[in-house]
């Protein structure tokens, strides 16, 4: 069997998931990286090499999500989920009142499903080679900030969801993990026409993801500013 240690990352192109990509990869891990642009995926496999094997399509896709297991299968081992892939919802951002329901239904679907979905399809490999659950969540989850009602929303029932299935799994860690703002491509579409150049790069905040995925303490939601200093929950 495999030795190397093996992530599956959804969103993996851009952001967050990009940057926990290489990292890991510097670290030895292979990397199952989903996302729908293909020619951003394509660039990661150029630079990570065969240690990085790209799965394009989209994370909602019940047949895309089937294919998933395939390089799983091929290493022979999963030790992590990243359920890092995340829909925002309309830019600019509608309040509540105005918010159209189809476009809703298309972020709890992203949000909330799809995780889940990819889950279920893992954990008996995740559970096999000891490994561990990481959904990325957001602190919309726990805030209520005006206009940000679809993604928070989907969001807390994703925080809520990974509480749920850490208990009903009390032997496998599985966690939220609450990255703050971070200077990406989604932050930018929530913020149409202002600056973002303040909020921090994905790259800050990989050293708290690294904490979390090294040190495993007891599943929950976790915030990365806690995870920097030293003072994680």
């Amino acid at each position: 069997m495999n030795q190397f240690p093996t992530a599956l990352i959804t969103g993996a192109s851009a952001g967050l998931g990009r940057a926990l990509s290489r990292s890991l990869a510097e670290k030895g891990w292979r990397i199952i990286g989903t996302a729908r642009g293909a020619e951003r995926l394509d660039l990661l496999r150029d630079e990570l090499g065969p240690t990085f094997v790209p799965v394009v399509g989209d994370v909602t896709d019940p047949t895309h999500r089937g294919k998933l297991i395939d390089p799983v299968r091929q290493f022979g081992r999963l030790d992590l989920v990243v359920n890092n892939a995340s829909a925002l919802g309309p830019s600019p951002m509608p309040r509540l009142s105005k918010y159209p329901l189809d476009e809703l239904t298309k972020v709890f679907e992203a949000n909330v499903v799809a995780p889940l979905a990819v889950l279920q399809l893992t954990l008996p490999q995740l559970r096999a080679s000891g490994g561990i659950a990481i959904d990325i969540s957001s602190d919309a989850a726990v805030s209520p900030y005006e206009g940000w009602g679809g993604y928070g929303s989907s969001k807390a029932a994703l925080d809520h969801l990974t509480a749920i299935l850490a208990a009903e799994n009390p032997d496998l860690p599985v966690y939220s993990f609450d990255p703050g703002d971070m200077r990406t491509a989604m932050h930018q579409a929530a913020f149409p026409g202002e600056d973002i150049s303040d909020r921090p790069e994905p790259e800050t905040v990989v050293p708290a993801l690294l904490e979390l995925i090294d040190r495993r303490p007891p599943s929950g939601r976790y915030i990365a500013a806690d995870l920097l200093s030293g003072a994680a929950r």
